[in-house]
Protein backbone atom coordinates (compact mmCIF):
# COMPACT_ATOMS: atom_id res chain seq x y z
CA UNK A 1 0.00 0.00 0.00
CA UNK A 2 1.24 3.45 -0.77
CA UNK A 3 2.33 5.59 2.65
CA UNK A 4 0.95 8.47 3.19
CA UNK A 5 2.62 11.33 3.74
CA UNK A 6 3.40 12.94 7.35
CA UNK A 7 1.37 16.27 7.71
CA UNK A 8 2.56 19.02 6.81
CA UNK A 9 3.66 21.72 9.53
CA UNK A 10 0.61 24.14 9.94
CA UNK A 11 2.98 27.12 10.09
CA UNK A 12 3.83 26.40 6.47
CA UNK A 13 0.66 27.09 5.30
CA UNK A 14 -0.61 26.03 1.31
CA UNK A 15 2.13 27.94 -0.21
CA UNK A 16 5.79 27.73 0.72
CA UNK A 17 9.20 27.54 -0.39
CA UNK A 18 11.31 24.46 -0.21
CA UNK A 19 13.76 26.29 1.96
CA UNK A 20 11.22 26.76 4.27
CA UNK A 21 10.23 23.15 4.38
CA UNK A 22 13.69 22.26 5.24
CA UNK A 23 13.75 24.82 8.24
CA UNK A 24 10.54 23.40 9.08
CA UNK A 25 12.36 20.08 9.37
CA UNK A 26 10.39 18.45 5.94
CA UNK A 27 12.97 16.16 4.20
CA UNK A 28 13.49 15.81 0.38
CA UNK A 29 11.68 13.28 -0.07
CA UNK A 30 8.39 14.57 1.80
CA UNK A 31 8.73 17.84 -0.36
CA UNK A 32 8.43 15.47 -3.19
CA UNK A 33 5.33 13.44 -2.16
CA UNK A 34 2.42 13.33 -4.48
CA UNK A 35 0.14 15.80 -1.96
CA UNK A 36 2.36 19.09 -3.16
CA UNK A 37 2.52 20.76 -6.63
CA UNK A 38 5.39 22.32 -7.93
CA UNK A 39 4.61 25.36 -9.23
CA UNK A 40 7.69 27.10 -9.78
CA UNK A 41 11.28 25.79 -9.18
CA UNK A 42 11.79 25.79 -5.61
CA UNK A 43 8.00 26.46 -4.79
CA UNK A 44 5.39 24.19 -3.14
CA UNK A 45 1.79 24.39 -2.62
CA UNK A 46 -0.72 21.64 -1.16
CA UNK A 47 -2.74 19.70 -3.70
CA UNK A 48 -5.55 19.63 -1.67
CA UNK A 49 -5.03 23.24 -1.81
CA UNK A 50 -5.58 22.90 -5.64
CA UNK A 51 -8.49 20.71 -5.30
CA UNK A 52 -10.65 23.28 -3.20
CA UNK A 53 -9.80 26.29 -5.50
CA UNK A 54 -11.03 23.75 -8.47
CA UNK A 55 -14.40 23.24 -6.35
CA UNK A 56 -14.73 26.77 -5.66
CA UNK A 57 -14.41 27.83 -9.51
CA UNK A 58 -16.83 25.00 -10.34
CA UNK A 59 -19.79 26.13 -7.81
CA UNK A 60 -19.27 29.97 -8.84
CA UNK A 61 -22.59 30.51 -11.24
CA UNK A 62 -23.29 33.79 -10.83
CA UNK A 63 -22.30 36.64 -13.52
CA UNK A 64 -18.59 37.62 -14.00
CA UNK A 65 -17.53 34.00 -12.56
CA UNK A 66 -15.15 33.29 -15.57
CA UNK A 67 -13.29 36.56 -14.84
CA UNK A 68 -13.29 35.77 -10.63
CA UNK A 69 -11.96 32.52 -11.91
CA UNK A 70 -9.18 34.31 -13.68
CA UNK A 71 -8.10 36.47 -10.98
CA UNK A 72 -8.34 33.67 -8.43
CA UNK A 73 -6.26 31.37 -10.53
CA UNK A 74 -3.82 34.56 -10.58
CA UNK A 75 -3.95 35.20 -7.05
CA UNK A 76 -2.63 31.44 -6.46
CA UNK A 77 0.21 31.48 -9.22
CA UNK A 78 1.63 34.83 -7.80
CA UNK A 79 1.53 33.87 -4.12
CA UNK A 80 3.14 30.39 -5.14
CA UNK A 81 6.03 32.17 -7.18
CA UNK A 82 6.20 35.03 -4.05
CA UNK A 83 7.14 32.08 -2.16
CA UNK A 84 10.45 32.03 -4.31
CA UNK A 85 10.94 35.70 -6.05
CA UNK A 86 13.81 38.07 -5.05
CA UNK A 87 13.33 40.66 -2.49
CA UNK A 88 11.46 43.65 -4.66
CA UNK A 89 10.29 41.48 -7.20
CA UNK A 90 6.31 42.58 -8.53
CA UNK A 91 3.61 40.99 -10.66
CA UNK A 92 3.28 43.09 -13.77
CA UNK A 93 1.80 43.60 -17.19
CA UNK A 94 -1.20 41.50 -18.57
CA UNK A 95 -0.91 39.18 -15.31
CA UNK A 96 -0.93 41.99 -13.04
CA UNK A 97 -4.33 43.42 -14.89
CA UNK A 98 -6.11 39.76 -15.12
CA UNK A 99 -5.26 39.54 -10.92
CA UNK A 100 -7.14 42.86 -10.40
CA UNK A 101 -9.85 41.14 -12.93
CA UNK A 102 -9.86 43.60 -15.77
CA UNK A 103 -10.38 42.70 -19.52
CA UNK A 104 -6.75 41.21 -20.21
CA UNK A 105 -5.46 38.36 -21.31
CA UNK A 106 -2.56 36.63 -19.89
CA UNK A 107 -0.26 33.98 -21.06
CA UNK A 108 0.85 30.90 -19.18
CA UNK A 109 3.44 32.36 -17.94
CA UNK A 110 3.33 34.86 -14.73
CA UNK A 111 4.91 38.59 -15.47
CA UNK A 112 7.21 39.39 -13.07
CA UNK A 113 9.58 42.78 -13.16
CA UNK A 114 12.02 44.19 -10.78
CA UNK A 115 13.30 47.52 -11.10
CA UNK A 116 16.65 48.39 -13.30
CA UNK A 117 19.79 47.90 -13.32
CA UNK A 118 18.54 44.89 -11.53
CA UNK A 119 18.52 42.19 -14.27
CA UNK A 120 15.02 40.42 -15.18
CA UNK A 121 13.93 37.27 -13.46
CA UNK A 122 14.14 34.30 -14.86
CA UNK A 123 13.07 30.76 -15.04
CA UNK A 124 10.28 27.60 -16.30
CA UNK A 125 6.99 29.40 -15.60
CA UNK A 126 8.33 33.24 -15.32
CA UNK A 127 8.38 35.74 -17.99
CA UNK A 128 10.50 38.92 -16.41
CA UNK A 129 11.17 42.25 -16.97
CA UNK A 130 13.44 44.79 -15.75
CA UNK A 131 11.97 48.39 -15.75
CA UNK A 132 12.94 51.80 -14.90
CA UNK A 133 11.64 52.63 -11.23
CA UNK A 134 9.99 55.95 -12.62
CA UNK A 135 8.19 54.40 -15.06
CA UNK A 136 5.95 52.27 -12.29
CA UNK A 137 4.33 52.68 -9.41
CA UNK A 138 3.56 49.12 -7.20
CA UNK A 139 1.05 48.38 -4.91
CA UNK A 140 -0.58 45.79 -2.68
CA UNK A 141 -3.52 43.67 -4.02
CA UNK A 142 -3.90 40.65 -0.81
CA UNK A 143 -0.45 40.42 0.60
CA UNK A 144 0.69 40.51 -3.29
CA UNK A 145 2.93 43.18 -4.97
CA UNK A 146 2.07 44.41 -7.86
CA UNK A 147 2.31 47.35 -10.65
CA UNK A 148 -0.75 50.07 -9.99
CA UNK A 149 -3.57 50.04 -12.30
CA UNK A 150 -2.41 52.83 -13.99
CA UNK A 151 1.10 51.64 -14.40
CA UNK A 152 -0.25 47.95 -15.74
CA UNK A 153 -1.94 49.81 -18.44
CA UNK A 154 1.13 52.03 -19.59
CA UNK A 155 3.33 49.05 -19.30
CA UNK A 156 0.95 47.12 -21.88
CA UNK A 157 0.93 50.01 -24.56
CA UNK A 158 3.76 47.79 -26.13
CA UNK A 159 1.86 44.80 -26.16
CA UNK A 160 -2.18 45.64 -26.73
CA UNK A 161 -4.01 47.00 -30.04
CA UNK A 162 -5.21 50.50 -29.84
CA UNK A 163 -8.83 49.13 -29.47
CA UNK A 164 -7.71 46.67 -26.56
CA UNK A 165 -5.87 49.38 -25.01
CA UNK A 166 -8.93 51.71 -24.75
CA UNK A 167 -10.90 48.92 -23.19
CA UNK A 168 -8.53 48.42 -20.86
CA UNK A 169 -8.73 51.92 -20.10
CA UNK A 170 -12.55 52.04 -19.67
CA UNK A 171 -12.30 49.46 -17.12
CA UNK A 172 -9.74 51.06 -15.13
CA UNK A 173 -11.15 54.24 -15.37
CA UNK A 174 -14.33 52.93 -14.51
CA UNK A 175 -16.62 54.15 -11.24
CA UNK A 176 -18.26 51.61 -9.63
CA UNK A 177 -21.65 51.55 -8.25
CA UNK A 178 -22.88 49.46 -5.07
CA UNK A 179 -26.05 47.59 -4.88
CA UNK A 180 -28.36 51.21 -4.48
CA UNK A 181 -26.74 52.68 -7.75
CA UNK A 182 -24.75 54.60 -5.70
CA UNK A 183 -21.11 56.09 -7.28
CA UNK A 184 -18.28 55.13 -5.52
CA UNK A 185 -15.33 56.85 -7.48
CA UNK A 186 -12.77 55.75 -4.76
CA UNK A 187 -13.05 52.29 -5.88
CA UNK A 188 -11.93 53.46 -9.49
CA UNK A 189 -8.67 51.85 -10.51
CA UNK A 190 -7.15 55.18 -11.13
CA UNK A 191 -8.19 58.40 -12.91
CA UNK A 192 -8.01 59.10 -16.73
CA UNK A 193 -5.53 62.10 -15.11
CA UNK A 194 -3.38 59.02 -13.57
CA UNK A 195 -3.37 57.36 -17.28
CA UNK A 196 -2.46 60.43 -18.49
CA UNK A 197 0.55 60.25 -15.56
CA UNK A 198 2.11 56.95 -16.74
CA UNK A 199 2.00 58.33 -20.37
CA UNK A 200 4.00 61.43 -19.61
CA UNK A 201 6.44 59.34 -17.08
CA UNK A 202 8.93 59.05 -19.81
CA UNK A 203 9.91 56.80 -23.05
CA UNK A 204 8.49 53.37 -23.00
CA UNK A 205 7.55 51.15 -25.74
CA UNK A 206 4.36 51.78 -27.03
CA UNK A 207 3.66 55.35 -26.98
CA UNK A 208 2.14 56.22 -29.83
CA UNK A 209 -0.26 53.58 -29.31
CA UNK A 210 -1.30 54.81 -25.45
CA UNK A 211 -1.31 58.48 -26.83
CA UNK A 212 -4.13 57.56 -29.04
CA UNK A 213 -5.85 54.97 -26.48
CA UNK A 214 -6.12 57.99 -24.38
CA UNK A 215 -7.74 60.18 -26.46
CA UNK A 216 -10.78 57.90 -26.34
CA UNK A 217 -10.91 56.26 -22.74
CA UNK A 218 -14.36 57.69 -20.81
CA UNK A 219 -15.78 56.89 -17.67
CA UNK A 220 -19.43 55.43 -17.43
CA UNK A 221 -18.54 51.62 -19.58
CA UNK A 222 -18.94 48.76 -17.47
CA UNK A 223 -17.82 46.22 -20.09
CA UNK A 224 -15.96 45.44 -22.85
CA UNK A 225 -19.00 45.11 -24.63
CA UNK A 226 -20.05 48.33 -24.05
CA UNK A 227 -17.00 49.67 -24.58
CA UNK A 228 -16.92 47.73 -28.30
CA UNK A 229 -19.99 49.28 -28.87
CA UNK A 230 -18.94 53.18 -28.04
CA UNK A 231 -16.10 52.83 -30.53
CA UNK A 232 -18.06 51.40 -33.05
CA UNK A 233 -20.67 54.32 -32.19
CA UNK A 234 -17.95 56.91 -32.35
CA UNK A 235 -16.48 55.59 -35.97
CA UNK A 236 -19.80 55.68 -37.44
CA UNK A 237 -20.41 59.15 -37.27
CA UNK A 238 -23.16 59.10 -34.12
CA UNK A 239 -23.34 61.89 -31.58
CA UNK A 240 -21.33 60.88 -28.56
CA UNK A 241 -23.85 59.66 -25.71
CA UNK A 242 -24.24 60.22 -21.74
CA UNK A 243 -22.51 57.12 -20.19
CA UNK A 244 -24.09 55.72 -17.33
CA UNK A 245 -26.77 57.82 -16.25
CA UNK A 246 -29.82 57.99 -13.88
CA UNK A 247 -33.09 58.49 -15.54
CA UNK A 248 -35.92 60.19 -13.73
CA UNK A 249 -39.52 60.64 -14.11
CA UNK A 250 -40.93 64.12 -14.07
CA UNK A 251 -41.58 63.60 -10.20
CA UNK A 252 -38.09 63.21 -9.52
CA UNK A 253 -38.24 59.16 -9.20
CA UNK A 254 -35.70 57.36 -10.36
CA UNK A 255 -36.43 54.50 -12.98
CA UNK A 256 -33.43 53.19 -13.63
CA UNK A 257 -29.58 53.65 -14.86
CA UNK A 258 -28.91 52.56 -17.92
CA UNK A 259 -25.35 52.69 -20.19
CA UNK A 260 -26.19 54.88 -23.21
CA UNK A 261 -28.01 57.65 -23.19
CA UNK A 262 -28.48 60.39 -25.95
CA UNK A 263 -30.80 63.04 -24.09
CA UNK A 264 -31.60 65.42 -26.68
CA UNK A 265 -33.22 62.52 -28.84
CA UNK A 266 -34.69 60.71 -25.23
CA UNK A 267 -33.33 57.40 -26.80
CA UNK A 268 -31.90 55.07 -24.01
CA UNK A 269 -29.41 52.53 -25.14
CA UNK A 270 -29.20 49.28 -23.11
CA UNK A 271 -26.48 46.58 -23.76
CA UNK A 272 -27.92 43.01 -23.21
CA UNK A 273 -25.28 41.02 -21.77
CA UNK A 274 -26.03 37.02 -20.82
CA UNK A 275 -26.75 37.57 -17.05
CA UNK A 276 -29.55 39.76 -18.75
CA UNK A 277 -31.10 36.38 -19.95
CA UNK A 278 -29.85 34.07 -17.51
CA UNK A 279 -31.20 35.87 -14.65
CA UNK A 280 -34.90 35.84 -13.81
CA UNK A 281 -34.57 38.57 -10.90
CA UNK A 282 -32.79 41.26 -13.61
CA UNK A 283 -35.31 39.44 -16.27
CA UNK A 284 -37.97 40.81 -14.58
CA UNK A 285 -36.48 44.14 -13.28
CA UNK A 286 -35.39 45.13 -16.49
CA UNK A 287 -38.87 44.55 -17.97
CA UNK A 288 -40.45 47.35 -15.59
CA UNK A 289 -37.71 49.52 -15.80
CA UNK A 290 -38.18 49.51 -19.77
CA UNK A 291 -41.99 50.47 -19.22
CA UNK A 292 -41.58 52.81 -17.11
CA UNK A 293 -39.00 54.02 -19.24
CA UNK A 294 -41.92 53.99 -21.91
CA UNK A 295 -44.50 55.61 -19.82
CA UNK A 296 -41.77 59.04 -18.82
CA UNK A 297 -41.40 59.23 -23.32
CA UNK A 298 -37.83 57.19 -23.26
CA UNK A 299 -37.21 54.97 -25.95
CA UNK A 300 -35.05 51.67 -25.62
CA UNK A 301 -32.82 49.96 -28.17
CA UNK A 302 -31.13 46.55 -26.67
CA UNK A 303 -28.09 45.61 -27.69
CA UNK A 304 -26.76 41.92 -27.37
CA UNK A 305 -23.15 40.60 -27.91
CA UNK A 306 -24.57 39.22 -31.63
CA UNK A 307 -25.82 42.65 -32.54
CA UNK A 308 -21.89 44.51 -31.59
CA UNK A 309 -19.36 41.77 -32.31
CA UNK A 310 -21.02 39.30 -34.43
CA UNK A 311 -23.04 41.30 -37.03
CA UNK A 312 -21.43 44.44 -36.40
CA UNK A 313 -24.76 46.11 -37.04
CA UNK A 314 -25.72 48.18 -33.94
CA UNK A 315 -24.14 51.32 -34.87
CA UNK A 316 -26.56 50.89 -37.79
CA UNK A 317 -29.40 49.66 -35.64
CA UNK A 318 -28.83 52.87 -33.47
CA UNK A 319 -28.55 55.35 -36.41
CA UNK A 320 -31.87 54.31 -37.55
CA UNK A 321 -33.73 55.33 -34.30
CA UNK A 322 -31.50 58.51 -33.91
CA UNK A 323 -32.67 59.61 -37.38
CA UNK A 324 -35.87 58.65 -37.10
CA UNK A 325 -36.23 60.64 -33.69
CA UNK A 326 -34.78 63.86 -35.12
CA UNK A 327 -30.97 63.79 -35.28
CA UNK A 328 -29.70 64.89 -38.95
CA UNK A 329 -26.67 63.34 -40.01
CA UNK A 330 -23.54 66.11 -40.90
CA UNK A 331 -22.90 65.64 -44.90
Amino acid sequence: MPITPSRLPTELGVHFSVECGRESGLTRGRMRAKDLARPFHGARRTVADIAAEKVAIRRDTEPLALTRASTRLMHSKALSYLQVAAPGSFICGASAAVLRGYPATASSDLDVAVFAPRRAPKGRGVKGRAIRSHLVDIDVIDGIPASSPASTWAMLGRDLSVRKLVILGDAIVRVPRDDRGIRHPERAGATIEQLQAAVDAGSRAGLRKLRAALERIRVGCSSPLETDYRLDAEDAGLPEPELDVEIFDARGRRLGISEFVYRQYSLVVEIEGDHHRSSKQQWNRDLQKYRDYASAGWEVVRLTAHDIRTTRRAARIVREVLVRRGWRPEL
